[in-house]
């Protein structure tokens, strides 16, 4: 399906309640979610036929909605199973998965708590961004012009959508300098996360990694750092100055579509990726495996 637009694909999306034709998945103009950016969503993976940490997604789903001020209207229950039909009917076994909640178009002004909410779920073959060996090269990283705002100014807990438009904009100017991405650093300068990816550093067995108060503490972030913990490193959450990447020998990236991956460069700041990112990408990659598939 690569080069096939997302809406000119085949398959069933999970669509309030209801499998429909990849095709039939629309909505209107008019939609509040489009015009307001009253959207949440979330990033998934299925691996061997299960997803992830799916009720942790589906919980940080209804999370951020809430936080939106609307109610997704299924229960976690519902809509886990809601996940493993889409995958089943799409004949699907190692995928990306992207459940989204929006208000509808009843109304198109800045009020909305009458507006329905609507809640889509689908999910498509997404692979690894790298294989292990290519991983282990490192991506490079540029400084991105915008910052991550004030928890003061955002919901920066929330996955919603609307945060993801000076992610977009730092993505599109790292891609045309020639990056693959771009770190950002948050309101007071201090170093923050990638476009769609937490960020990690090393020091011998040490790994430091920012204090998510003004961005969001992944869930790949939670489990990377307890692999870590596992494999005999240090974690410190702190504040981080850009110039304390002089003192680092490795950096990594986490996020359900980055999965563990190392990083060669930020701006002016050079890593060789060593030890730690082999053992937790390949860490990683053991954790996110079935464990019934695993054992056998």
């Amino acid at each position: 399906m690569a080069g096939v637009p997302m809406d000119q694909r085949d398959g069933w999306i999970w669509y309030d309640g209801e499998m429909v034709p990849w095709k039939d998945a629309k909505l209107h103009v008019l939609t509040h979610g489009l015009h307001y950016a009253s959207s949440v969503f979330e990033g998934q993976r299925a691996y061997g036929g299960e997803v992830f940490k799916l009720r942790e997604h589906t919980d940080r789903l209804i999370a951020s909605a809430r936080t939106l001020d609307f109610e997704i209207p299924y229960s976690a229950d519902e809509l886990d199973d809601a996940c493993r039909e889409v995958l089943k009917r799409n004949n699907l076994v190692d995928a990306y998965m992207r459940p989204i909640a929006w208000r509808g178009s009843e109304t198109i002004s800045v009020p909305a708590r009458d507006n329905t909410v609507h809640v889509a779920i689908a999910a498509w073959v997404w692979p690894s961004y790298f294989s292990t060996e290519e991983r282990l090269k490192g991506i490079r990283l540029c400084w991105a012009d915008w910052k991550r705002p004030s928890p003061e100014t955002i919901p920066c807990k929330a996955k919603a959508a609307g945060l993801y438009m000076i992610c977009t904009l730092s993505k599109h100017a790292a891609m045309d300098k020639g990056f693959a991405d771009a770190l950002m650093l948050d309101y007071r300068g201090y170093v923050a996360e990638a476009t769609g990816a937490n960020v990690f550093f090393v020091k011998g067995k040490e790994i430091t990694t920012p204090t998510p108060d003004c961005f969001l503490d992944g869930i790949t972030r939670r489990t990377v750092i307890a692999l870590a913990k596992a494999n005999g490193y240090t974690v410190t959450e702190r504040h981080i100055k850009p110039e304390e990447l002089s003192q680092f020998d490795e950096c990594f990236l986490t996020g359900t579509a980055a999965e563990v991956t190392p990083v060669s460069e930020v701006g002016e700041y050079k890593f060789t990726p060593g030890e730690a990112c082999r053992t937790l990408v390949e860490a990683y990659m053991t954790e996110v495996q079935p464990k019934q598939a695993a054992a056998e």
